[in-house]
């Protein structure tokens, strides 16, 4: 059996804490692992092959550096050039494992879903095994506990043995009286989007109901590029694909669509609101996250990253605090959140797209100041890691080592900086920062030009494979 996981949602729900760059799933929101360490880690103890785990193109680093915090060296990232939902993902990984294995067993999971009781989860597992290896297409419907009307809705079907049910229909997400008439019925579950099915079923299945879909995946696979570290998608190929969820392509249409129900404390943390259910409160129903100080405030959810956030006399209320953001919302109104994040990428603000510290393989940045023709920022570069071989044609930029040793390439001349010396780097030179040491290299970068943006780089070697 192999876990793929899905993970390349953009979480615009959870805005300001998830941006385009670097979404929910890579953030720690329910603990101190992120939603993708939580998801991998919740499969300790299952018979399982090396995950793979597929992603969009621009968040590869953060994977990877994620994986390798959980010490999970043999799985494979896979990396799509732009989104196309999850049938054209899924068909993917299936084309990808049978390569290896003819007999491979799916199971497809999201990145960014909480599951608190590991060991129902695992018996769940268990059960939709046999159903898969019996050419069965299972889905994991979530036992309902209240009428929700955020999610689509699994009918269940005669009984397959004591393992699962046959799907009688997939049903859109219902209206209130609807969904408390699913509730009271018993016969409907959450459809919770993750799955469990044979490879090669799957794309037969595909095939029939979705035969755009199956070729062109296929031309994927069969002219994928593989590295030590990704499995890379050709774009001219993979682009010309449709984009459709696994529920319309194939799991609403096929006659062997089978369901395993599942009662184990699930959440797809799809709202501030949906956070704020799952997590400890406080004897008045607060939760606070972060260097908060509250007065009289009840049932709201505080999120500090960087400042004392404070509040008086307030009730239901959703505060979310980030460095560049504040985001302000009554508790039952936060699935509206995506409405301000739309009214932000019409005026192309970059609060959508990264955060003012920003991650890259070989450390992090965090923008402090900025202004006409300047910008200031704070690098962390990791023990043994560099940046890229490069030129700017519109800025010059000052270095000055606060801690640590770096090694400085100007054009032809390399020397050495340690703490309190700094240097200059004329417009149009070449340079590379590395850092020799084994404790991080911490610089002030101060960029003076005419333009400043982080698409002025010329790159020309690097180690990532950027250049």
């Amino acid at each position: 059996m192999i876990p793929v996981i899905m993970s390349g949602g953009s979480g615009t729900r959870l805005w300001p804490l998830s941006r385009q760059l670097y979404p929910k799933q890579f953030l720690a929101l329910t603990g101190e692992k992120s939603m993708l360490q939580e998801t991998l880690s919740r499969l300790n103890g299952v018979n399982l092959q090396a995950p793979v785990i597929i992603c969009n193109d621009e968040h590869r680093f953060i994977v990877a550096e994620q994986l390798r915090e959980l010490d999970i060296a043999d799985s494979e990232i896979i990396l799509e050039p732009v989104g196309r939902n999850t049938a054209p993902a899924i068909a993917v990984a299936a084309f990808n494992a049978l390569n290896t294995n003819k007999d491979a067993l799916l199971l497809v999971l999201a990145a960014d879903h909480v599951i608190e009781d590991t060991v129902s989860f695992h018996q769940a597992i268990a059960r939709a095994e046999g159903l898969a290896n019996e050419g069965k297409l299972v889905t994991f419907g979530i036992v309902p506990d209240k009428p929700e009307t955020g999610y689509g809705y699994i009918k269940r079907g005669n009984s397959i043995g004591a393992d699962g049910n046959i799907v009688d229909a997939f049903v859109e997400k219902p209206d209130l009286i609807t969904a408390e008439s699913y509730l009271l019925s018993g016969d409907y579950l959450w459809n919770s989007g993750m799955f469990m099915f044979k490879a090669s079923r799957y794309l037969e299945e595909l095939e029939t109901y979705h035969p755009d879909i199956y070729s062109i995946c296929k031309n994927s696979v069969d002219n994928i590029e593989k590295s030590t570290d990704f499995v890379r998608l050709k774009k001219e190929i993979f682009s010309e694909c449709p984009s459709e969820s696994v529920d319309y392509a194939v799991m609403e249409k096929t006659t062997e669509a089978a369901v395993v129900s599942l009662d184990a404390q699930w959440n797809d943390v799809g709202s501030w609101s949906a956070l704020w259910d799952i997590q400890e409160k406080d004897e008045v129903g607060n939760v606070l996250v972060g260097d908060v100080v509250l007065e009289d405030v009840n049932d709201s959810y505080f999120h500090s990253s960087s400042k004392l956030v404070t509040g008086v006399g307030v009730d239901n209320l959703v505060v979310i605090e980030t460095s560049d953001a504040i985001m302000v919302s009554s508790k039952d109104r936060v699935q509206d959140v995506k409405l301000i994040v739309e009214h932000l990428k019409n005026n192309s603000r970059q609060e959508t797209i990264i955060h003012r510290q920003a991650s890259r393989p070989w450390g992090s940045y965090d923008c402090i100041d900025q202004g006409e023709r300047f910008q200031v920022k704070r690098i962390i570069v990791k023990p043994g890691a560099s940046l890229s071989l490069q030129m700017h044609h519109h800025r010059a930029e000052h270095w000055i080592v606060v801690k640590g040793t770096a090694e400085v390439t100007k054009d032809d001349d390399v020397f050495t900086l340690s703490e309190n010396q700094s240097t200059y780097i004329p417009l149009g030179v070449k340079h590379r920062l590395e850092n020799p040491g084994v404790v991080p290299l911490e610089i002030i970068e101060v960029q003076s030009g005419s333009y400043l943006g982080e698409d002025d780089i010329v790159r020309f070697d690097d180690t990532y494979g950027r250049s």
